[in-house]
């Protein structure tokens, strides 16, 4: 099927079903929403899969369509286009997913893959801690192999979406002793246990997407290890890179909308007369541009497995894009924009905007981390200082 018919499809599917009980779906969800509709909107994921469209991109033999970029990248923009809710299964489908189809053994396909295409059972990633966000190789939570298996101590913050997952991957420290990036290991741990304690961390937002997690002798199987012990960091790195696919384009789709609600308020505000206010909203869209052009760079790049500079650069770009775009959505409103829209915190749009795009340029990978990347192992930079 070409790209074009794929696409009507597409549109001709979310328009018919997008409807009746999911009409109040529509628009739920998203960065600074996430509490936004769970319930529907977790309906709705089943939905999607039982029609056969979450997972486009995996194996046939997994249950995906082995849908090209082309279609992916359709889908997604379709998606974004047609106002449909944030997905609630994107970690699920976009991350552990496509990990274990290639770390996982015949097993872990056969359990975790399906309940995930289905909607069914909902992820997060177990990775950042108090002391080890950006630098991942610092990580301190400890796992201990007891008979048939692993009791882990430890805690993560940042891990969004752990109030509503059933599952969490970890990356943890196995080894007694190891540093850095050895010793460490991917384990798959089960959250609905004792032993596993969320705590939820309510935002500048208002909102608590992003949670504490404690694990005191939480539990999991032996083998619900993706990798060798002591194989992790391969593991997690490879997750990472899985991070950056077609759905930013469909992102991107929603940087759109958000970029045009600027303009119109720009407009009733008046503040598009200011020549400095005009400058700003054309380096937007035209930054916006470059941004969609770079990303089919990148995905053309991982697609082909020659992943490199590419999906640093873009991580950087789109997160830094957002967090300005965030400061001249309150800009263009003048002093309306300083102003709540009730009592005692109720944020407009513009300021959820403004607040929340600046976690935008911490989570999966911060702006730093991006920049030393790109320095050092494109530019060929000397190393930073490690103290």
């Amino acid at each position: 099927m070409g790209e074009d018919e794929f696409r009507a499809e597409v549109r001709r599917w979310l328009e018919e079903n997008l409807s009746g009980e999911f009409a109040a779906a529509r628009g739920l969800g998203g960065p600074g929403r996430e509490h936004e509709g769970h319930e529907i909107r977790l309906a709705w994921e089943r939905h999607l899969g039982a029609a056969g469209w979450t997972c486009l991109g995996w194996p046939a033999e997994h249950g995906g369509r082995n849908a090209t970029l082309e279609q992916q990248v359709a889908f997604f923009e379709e998606y974004a286009r047609a106002g449909a809710p944030h997905r609630v299964g994107h970690i699920g489908e976009g991350l552990i997913g496509p990990t274990i189809i290639d770390f996982g053994t015949e097993r872990h396909k056969r359990r975790f893959l399906p309940p995930i295409r289905r909607g069914e059972e909902l992820w997060c990633q177990g990775y950042s801690e108090p002391s080890a966000g950006s630098d991942l190789a610092g990580v301190r939570t400890r796992a201990e192999l007891v008979g048939d298996e692993w009791v882990l101590h430890g805690q993560k913050v940042w891990t969004s979406l752990a109030h509503v997952a059933d599952w969490c991957f970890v990356l943890c420290r196995t080894e007694p002793g190891s540093t850095r990036h050895r010793g460490l290991s991917y384990l798959l741990v089960p959250m609905d246990q004792p032993g596993v304690e969320v705590r939820p961390i309510v935002q500048a937002t208002g909102t608590s997407e992003f949670n504490e997690v404690f694990f005191d002798g939480a539990k999991t199987a032996a083998d619900d290890i993706l990798g060798a012990p002591g194989e992790g960091w391969r593991v997690a790195m490879a997750t990472l890179g899985y991070e950056r696919g077609a759905s930013t384009l469909g992102q991107q789709i929603l940087f759109r909308r958000e970029l045009d609600e600027v303009v119109a308020a720009a407009r009733r505000s008046g503040a598009n007369r200011d020549p400095l206010i005009r400058d700003r909203l054309a380096r937007a869209w035209m930054e916006l541009d470059v941004m969609r052009l770079n990303a089919l760079r990148t995905m053309r790049s991982l697609s082909a497995g020659e992943p490199g500079p590419e999906a640093s650069i873009a991580k950087l770009y789109w997160s830094e894009w957002h967090r300005r775009l965030g400061e001249l959505a309150v800009d263009v409103r003048g002093v309306a924009g300083l102003v709540a829209d009730g009592a005692p915190y109720d944020l407009s749009d513009a300021q959820r905007l403004l607040l929340f795009s600046r976690s935008d340029t911490i989570y999966a990978g911060s702006s730093e981390i991006q920049r030393n990347i790109i320095a050092e192992r494109t530019l060929g930079l000397p190393r930073e200082p490690r103290g």
